[in-house]
């Protein structure tokens, strides 16, 4: 029995990034060994351990086959004659197929360590071709190291599209797609994920509502990029380098959605784009099982983010019916992610992206200032319904004020 590193911690360590899980392959044993041994067998769909002190993951050397469609439609050996070499050929990534033995030592058959080098990310073997959700892997892989000057190699690119147009990608569970996406949006270019997509065509079966906005136009006088696809590209870099919150960066990545609804005679204006959004973001996210706490900001953030755009000609009670609706009182993180939002939203445009925007720092500050009305006084003195309306008073009072200061 030998066991071996494995896979994205050898990659990390090699690319100087911070290792934060390690997997292991055992080569020469069998699952009543590793029990006697003490690991815990957790493994649904084939045979992984847990060690019993580091809890470190320890599967068994395997090989797999494909019989039938999406992630279930593979079945492995994972016996004891089983080789370190066939075990790695089933891997993705010849980046992520190279093992490393107790005493340090290096095994590469398939070269990953001169595609590291290369800054390569390329297959392994055809079976690459037999999981469809790598489709979505080695654009995930692409946007994390592209900081590093990563590529795809172009046999891959040309597997990937393959099999966007065999189906295949149909059978991916939700559960899947989200966590890779939210992977994606974790890394310091996610923008990236959705670019190989589109290019591998992908794009159009996983996120046909992204899809359609590639070709719409927007007003040249505010939109350079001309297309709101390319917009909304440049929106998430933007939003990417203002925040790393992955709520933030989705609801981002989602403002302009209902531009794909527009009737062709209104282009290139798109009147009540936001609104339109709305239930496209609601069935994305219900398709994906994205969280509540996302989707719910996705949708204030398709419905007002052009709102802050404007807010140095909003009236008090709009203003405060902004804060009310984005629940600021109780959720107060929003006011700064919506700003971010808008800010993402104005310099996301071809020669804009350096500009300075105002309005959302106008915007948190006014919340700052109203913030500082004391509710406990107002709810001593007061009962019932009269308490909202005192409230809603001191907010409005608070606004006026603000405006007169600012003025």
């Amino acid at each position: 029995m030998k066991t071996y590193l494995v896979g994205g911690a050898i990659r990390d360590y090699l690319l100087n990034i911070k290792v934060t899980d390690k997997d292991w392959v055992v080569v020469g044993s069998n699952i009543n060994s590793m029990l006697k041994l003490g690991f815990k067998l957790v493994g649904k769909d084939f045979p992984v351990f847990l060690h019993p002190k580091t809890h470190e993951e320890y599967a068994l050397a395997r090989t797999e086959y494909k019989f039938g469609h999406g992630y279930k439609g593979f079945k492995y050996c994972a016996s004891s004659k089983i080789s370190l070499k066939e075990d790695l050929l089933r891997r993705d990534l010849t980046i992520n197929a190279i093992a490393q033995d107790e005493l340090g030592n290096f095994y590469d058959p398939y070269n990953g360590l001169k595609d590291l080098k290369n800054r390569l990310l390329k297959h392994v073997s055809s079976s690459f071709k037999d999981d469809p959700l790598r489709v979505l892997r080695v654009a995930r892989f692409a946007a994390k190291l592209k900081y590093l000057n990563f590529r795809i190699h172009d046999t891959t690119l040309k597997l990937m599209k393959i099999m966007s147009h065999s189906g295949e990608l149909l059978y991916l569970k939700p559960e899947r797609i989200w966590k890779e996406t939210h992977n994606a949006l974790q890394s310091t270019h996610p923008h990236v994920f959705f670019q190989i997509l589109k290019k591998c065509n992908a794009l159009s079966i996983i996120f046909p509502e992204i899809n359609k906005l590639y070709g719409i136009p927007a007003p040249l006088k505010w939109h350079p990029e001309k297309d709101t696809g390319i917009h909304t590209m440049l929106t998430l870099k933007i939003i990417s380098k203002l925040t790393k919150n992955v709520s933030t960066r989705f609801a981002a990545l989602c403002h302009d959605f209902g531009k794909g609804l527009t009737p062709r005679k209104l282009w290139p204006r798109h009147p009540g784009h936001g609104k339109a959004g709305i239930p496209l973001i609601k069935n994305l996210c219900k398709k994906l099982k994205i969280p509540n706490n996302i989707k719910n900001l996705s949708v204030l953030a398709a419905k007002i983010h052009d709102i802050i755009h404007d807010i140095y000609n909003q009236k008090p009670q709009d203003i405060l019916n902004i804060y009310n609706i984005i629940d600021a009182w109780r959720k107060p993180e929003r006011v700064k992610q919506i700003a971010l939002i808008s800010e993402a939203d104005a310099r996301g445009r071809l020669t804009l992206d350096d500009i300075e925007y105002k309005q959302g720092k106008y915007f948190i500050k006014m919340y700052k200032y109203i913030s500082k009305l004391n509710i406990k006084n107002i709810v001593n003195n007061l009962e019932g319904s009269d308490i909202s309306q005192k409230i809603k008073w001191e907010r409005l009072k608070l606004i006026k004020c603000f405006l007169k200061l600012k003025n």
